[in-house]
Order: structure tokens, then C-alpha cells, then sequence
């Protein structure tokens, strides 16, 4: 049975972020979607082209927000993004 893309846990995220990449905006989502790229890649989705670093550049624009919370959030968007991967894998 497959799941659709939209009803898996952080499909909002990705979808943000690769609007976002399309669009050539680096926010916190595209970032994201660009430290998943090769992941995502492989279980279907198309990504569009992705900046480098990406892990750098996610975290210097959390820490520009709230530099005392930076880590804290970095690790939530990427277990937010390993929890689509994930699911994503199993849904099929």
C-alpha cells in the first residue's frame, strides 16, 4: 500500500524546501531539503540543484535567529527530515 508524499511526517518541510530550491531561496526548508538531497533522491523525489554546505549555511542562518537555541533546532529539522526519509522508505 503506498502512502502519498503529502500525508508522511515533514511532508510540508520538504515540499517547502523544494519549492523554496526552485525558487533559488536558501531558507531554513531549502537548506534542509539540500542536507537530504541524496536521500530523497533515491526514494523519488527530484531535487533541484542545492547550494554547498548546506549543513553550514542551515545552521549559521538558525544561529542569526536565536543563537542560544541554534543547535537544539538544527537537530529537530533533521530528525524531522530523517523521519520523511524514513517513512518515505517504508511507504514506498
Amino acid at each position: 500500500m503506498s502512502v502519498p508524499v503529502d500525508r508522511l511526517p515533514g511532508a510540508e518541510l520538504i515540499a517547502t524546501g523544494i519549492a523554496d530550491l526552485q525558487a533559488g531561496r536558501h531558507s531554513v526548508a531549502a537548506l534542509v531539503v539540500a542536507i537530504g538531497a541524496p536521500r530523497l533522491s533515491l526514494l523519488g523525489l527530484s531535487i533541484p540543484s542545492t547550494p554547498d554546505r548546506p549543513e553550514h549555511r542551515l545552521y549559521q542562518l538558525l544561529a542569526r535567529d536565536d543563537p542560544d537555541s541554534a543547535h537544539s533546532r538544527y537537530n529537530a529539522y533533521i530528525r524531522r527530515l530523517v523521519s520523511f526519509e524514513r517513512t518515505r522508505a517504508c511507504a514506498g
